[in-house]
């Protein structure tokens, strides 16, 4: 069972663009002028109500889609765990987002009968993000990281680091570190890899192991590492 977060339902959606063979990388936001909006929420529901619970999803997707502020909602299934879903939203402002409050209300009633857990819902905002399409497809694979560390400002950089190197590797589509707007010790880390074999690569890669160690004496519990697959 997910964590049960105090703060109003969020969400975030998502995006299909076909995959280039060779991607050259996006240049990074710089954080503190970045005014985007981002939630991440975990639900599960019983697996039998998934093909319900993804059309309510896309329903309320399609539409925000025609919101002038709208940017992208996100839909992630945790692989071989059918019915266990992140929602990823992306917003121009929070403003945009807060507007929408009804229509989340109406998805959230509207799942209610099928979940087995309760909404899991953060919001944040941009710590190292990159411009540029979004990179999932059905095809990709994702891994959507929780970081719950002891506060320090130490760690920001740590992950800043990683993300920009991680980019420059042969088959990353997409690599975005977002920080928790009221936690500074929380952040949510969404890679898209374009095949098993850069991901094995990137685990091995001297940089990934400098970051698991430069970040272990921080970890305030244990890195929460989920492998997803998009769904369009």
């Amino acid at each position: 069972m997910f964590r049960v977060m105090v703060f109003p339902l969020l969400f975030a959606g998502l995006l299909t663009s076909s995959l280039a063979t060779a991607q050259t990388p996006a240049a990074p936001a710089n954080a503190a002028d970045d005014p985007r909006f981002y939630s991440v929420s975990y639900i599960e529901v019983n697996p039998s109500s998934r093909s319900m619970t993804l059309t309510s999803l896309r329903q309320y997707r399609d539409a925000a889609n025609k919101d002038a502020s709208y940017i992208r909602i996100e839909f992630f299934e945790q692989a071989d765990r059918s019915g266990h879903f992140v929602i990823a939203e992306t917003w121009k402002t929070q403003a945009a987002f807060d507007a929408r409050a009804v229509a989340r209300k109406q998805l959230a009633d509207a799942i209610q009968p099928m979940r087995t857990s309760d909404w899991d819902t953060r919001p944040y905002k941009a710590l190292s993000v990159a411009s540029g399409p979004a990179g999932t497809s059905s095809r990709t694979i994702v891994v959507i990281t929780h970081v719950d560390v002891s506060p320090d400002p130490k760690v920001a950089p740590i992950l800043t680091v990683l993300a920009k190197s991680s980019r420059l590797e042969e088959g990353n589509l997409r690599f975005d570190v977002l920080l928790h707007t009221m936690r500074a010790n929380h952040f949510e880390v969404i890679e898209v890899w374009q095949s098993q074999k850069a991901l094995d690569a990137h685990a091995l890669a001297a940089h990934t192991r400098k970051y698991r160690d430069d970040l272990q004496p921080f970890l305030g519990s244990p890195l929460d590492e989920r492998v997803f697959k998009a769904i369009e």
